[in-house]
């Protein structure tokens, strides 16, 4: 009773910094079910990854019904990323756990790094206008369609006030995001909020939104593997789960009240607290 019971506040406020920071809430939830609650770490994985889907279920839908996420955007690259997660959910099971917690450690650090490095522009900083026409590719006819049409695909997933660039590196990114999000059970989204907004050039909100939106989606594939190799423990999962959604329904609400520097140092904060714990356990 009392373990249910701190599952559930757990959840929720894994739930409440995952919908706020585009992360799941796998992030806090894989770390506190083997750090505090001794679960095994596959076992964990697979909680963490139905706490993302509740988490993105909670979420995602008032991100669509603000016009936030970036929906066309979001399904392009969730293509990919479910192709890495259903990989990713096969490997898991073959790699030791110490592994998979280097990994994490790893992957924690890097992303922490890159998101501290990202600077707004000023805010009186002029606007920059549309891109130049790509010139003429040498040995080909002006009249050439392709460039073309790269561009009317970029200006079709595009936002009203921004401009998709490297969508090919985006590509890549959600490869990689579907694979962490099998080992490590957090979602993928400490990898695609990156990648959409450093890389790609999607402002932190939307990429945030767009990411909870995926999540779901990406756990999913993975969630299939674990489930089918016994490696979802019902009690652990249901009490946090339904804490996450409480905590994710009361992210999503307030989400656009916080300022966006607060926002990149909650992410930036826990992104490193947790390496620091996993890379502990990892060492021990």
């Amino acid at each position: 009773m009392i373990d249910g019971l701190l599952l559930l506040g757990s959840g929720i406020g894994a739930g409440l910094f995952g919908s706020l920071l585009g992360l799941g809430g796998g992030i806090l939830i894989v770390p506190l079910l083997t750090l505090a609650f001794g679960l095994p770490l596959l076992e964990a994985v697979g909680v963490s990854l139905i706490c993302v889907i509740v988490t993105s279920g909670a979420a995602s839908g008032v991100y669509l019904e603000r016009r936030v996420a970036n929906l066309r955007l979001g399904m392009t690259l969730e293509l990919f990323t479910a192709i890495g997660a259903m990989a990713g959910g096969l490997i898991a099971f073959l790699l030791d756990a110490r592994v998979i917690e280097l990994i994490f450690t790893g992957l924690l650090v890097y992303v922490a790094v890159t998101m501290a490095r990202r600077r707004d522009a000023a805010p009186n900083a002029p606007t920059p206008g549309p891109a130049a026409p790509d010139p003429p590719i040498a040995g080909t006819s002006v009249a050439d369609p392709r460039p073309g049409a790269i561009r009317s695909f970029l200006d079709r997933m595009s936002g009203p006030d921004y401009r998709i660039r490297r969508f090919g590196f985006g590509i890549v990114g959600s490869l990689i995001a579907g694979v962490a999000s099998a080992l490590l059970g957090i979602g993928g989204g400490l990898v695609k909020v990156p990648v959409m907004h450093v890389v790609m050039g999607v402002p932190l909100r939307v990429a945030t939104a767009t990411s909870n939106l995926m999540i779901g989606i990406t756990a999913s594939a993975s969630a299939i593997i674990y489930l089918l190799r016994g490696g979802i423990d019902p009690y652990a999962a249901a009490p946090t789960a339904i804490g996450v959604f409480i905590g994710a329904s009361i992210g999503s609400r307030i989400a656009s009240r916080i300022d966006l520097r607060l926002l990149r140092g909650l992410f930036v904060a826990i992104l490193l607290y947790t390496a620091w714990q996993m890379l502990q356990r990892a060492i021990a």
